[in-house]
């Protein structure tokens, strides 16, 4: 079975679109959403429209840092963008879209992968897998074979041996990797709707579940039209240029 998943939509709907068409053409039958479906981007109530489609046809989604903040408001610890956005898009959501999101879990988990959006050892204090130090922490906490997070933005592959070796790679888009039993594994997403890597395509993975193999993906959208779209709702412009950069 091959399934998609994505993280750090952020409200971006061109980016959002673009992967999912991306991942039903190459077969994709099932959709695991880590969190941050919303903040940053200008469309935050048409994906979640898309998502609570996807969620009530058996999709899985967990809860991101700015999912929560949407959802429920209060101190945030973000930057002043992105709080402004946050702030923007509370005041976009009704109360079902809110309650879709603060009903989300911090971590699902089905035949020995672990879900999340976060460093697993303590998904809601929202820390970033950024370093092998976070890594080890994140793959130790999950004891999951293949754990899966988001929230850093950028594409990551790490590994851990019985023994203790952690040996971290940069995953070439395109390329299968086989995750391979004797060691537990820990897929850092990339952003669909943010990019932080120098590489503005939209950024997710493809499982395989026989033979179980990851593949990143990067696919192109457009950029200008969801660009515009946060210049035109007033949200912080830094929030639209970055995305022709990719950090």
């Amino acid at each position: 079975m091959l399934i998609a998943l994505l993280a750090d939509i952020h409200g971006n709907l061109e980016a959002f679109q673009a992967c999912l068409e991306h991942a039903r053409a190459q077969g994709a039958v099932r959709y695991i959403l880590l969190g941050d479906l919303v903040g940053y981007g200008a469309d935050p109530v048409a994906v979640l429209r898309i998502v609570r489609g996807l969620a009530a046809e058996g999709a899985l989604a967990v809860l991101g840092n700015h999912d929560e903040a949407a959802a429920l408001g209060g101190p945030t610890g973000m930057t002043d963008a992105a709080a402004a956005a946050i702030a923007w898009t509370r005041a976009r959501l009704d109360a079902e879209d809110r309650a879709f999101l603060a009903a989300l879990p911090l971590t699902a988990r089905e035949e020995g992968r672990l879900y999340v959006h976060a460093e697993a050892s303590a998904p809601g204090r929202w820390r970033y897998v950024s370093d092998a130090e976070a890594a080890r922490r994140c793959l130790e906490a999950s004891e999951a074979h293949v754990t899966f997070c988001g929230h850093v933005h950028r594409p990551a592959l790490y590994s851990l041996s019985p023994s203790g070796t952690l040996v971290a790679f940069t995953p070439v888009a395109g390329a299968p990797v086989p995750l391979a039993q004797g060691r537990s594994w820990l897929c850092v997403l990339g952003a669909v709707g943010q990019p932080r890597d120098g590489n503005p395509a939209a950024s997710y993975l493809l499982l395989d579940t026989q033979p179980l193999t990851a593949t990143w993906q990067r696919v192109p959208y457009d950029i200008a039209t969801a660009a515009r779209k946060i210049r035109e709702a007033g949200l912080p412009p830094r929030l639209a240029d970055r995305l022709f950069l990719g950090r």
